[in-house]
């Protein structure tokens, strides 16, 4: 398999396979209908509606969507809407998850619950985020795997490993056969004062050693010499990413979501993003995130399900 280079070569490539059963918690949102329903034109997914059918139904007409493309449950109370669409998605009656008008906390208490809930023991939730940048297109044809921007606020050593692992995974999902990870910190240097240092030297000892398979680790990286070869040589500094990275582990939510939104607000990138480590793919985007958003979610979704 080729590798995937941009959100339109992820949408062909899901449309040439099967497609996945996608189940909507509280669907009767605007951005995410619209999404679902083009997921369904286009044979991404089949969309199944848990929410209020009434307003799915004026939805549907004030769009100009074709009912016929949605399966629709009729729920009105948005957390038990949740609870269906989680219960689907245990049941393998769903492959993928998605968070439609449901709040997120309650949304996240759906896939985390431990009787009834999606994470298998051991594993660790975590988000995903791929970037289509402009710039970093233009200098290396190719899309940024990013992680984790919205979900673990400070994670310890053994949970990195976790993210990069997944990471790992993902980007493979890709087609990319031995991704670039690159562990970003403020400086290259390891250094006791800045423990995010220490914990990048220890993951890219640890992918050295064989520990992490099937990826190029480095760390710790300051952000230039990640993404940018000019800054490895200008630098004098010897990385095995080389500038080159597919993909980027953050240190802690702030760095990463800072990153993330720098990156759509001020250069333009457009992204899909996903939460991961559940039994099945879940997606998670804000009520303000476009319909293109949701759109290329779904479809990540879809690819990561198969």
């Amino acid at each position: 398999m080729a590798p995937i280079r941009t959100l339109e070569q992820l949408v062909e490539n899901v449309k040439g396979t099967a497609p996945r059963r996608l189940a909507v918690a509280a669907g009767h949102d605007e951005n995410t209908i619209q999404a679902a329903a083009r997921a369904a034109g286009e044979t991404i997914a089949k969309v199944i509606l848990i929410g209020d059918a009434a307003r799915i139904a004026a939805l549907c007409t004030r769009y100009k969507l074709d009912p016929g493309l949605l399966t629709v449950i009729d729920e009105r109370d948005e957390y038990q809407a949740g609870v269906r669409a989680r219960d689907m998605v245990r049941g393998g009656e769903a492959d993928v998850l998605m968070k439609g008008l449901i709040g997120t906390d309650k949304y996240m208490h759906l896939i985390l619950d431990k009787e009834r809930g999606l994470l298998p023991k051991g594993a660790v939730l975590t988000h995903i985020t791929v970037l289509d940048v402009p710039a970093y297109q233009a200098t290396h044809g190719k899309l940024l795997l990013v992680s984790d921007v919205a979900i673990i606020p400070a994670p310890d050593l053994a949970t990195k490993v976790k993210i990069v692992t997944y990471a790992v995974d993902a980007a493979h999902s890709f087609g990319i056969e031995i991704p670039r990870v690159a562990l970003i910190a403020a400086s290259e240097k390891v250094s006791e004062k800045m423990p995010a240092t220490v914990d990048a030297a220890i993951i890219a000892k640890m992918a050295e050693r064989g520990q992490i398979k099937g990826a190029i680790v480095d760390g710790p990286l300051a952000l230039d010499v990640a993404l940018s070869p000019e800054a490895c040589e200008i630098k004098g500094l010897r990385s095995v990413v080389e500038g080159d990275a597919d993909v980027l582990i953050f240190p802690n939510i702030e760095t990463g979501n800072v990153f993330y939104k720098s990156a759509t607000i001020l250069g333009g990138a457009r992204l899909a993003a996903v939460v991961v480590g559940s039994s099945a793919p879940c997606i998670l985007t804000s009520r303000a995130d476009s319909e293109e958003s949701k759109f290329f979610s779904i479809a990540l979704g879809c690819r990561l399900a198969r």
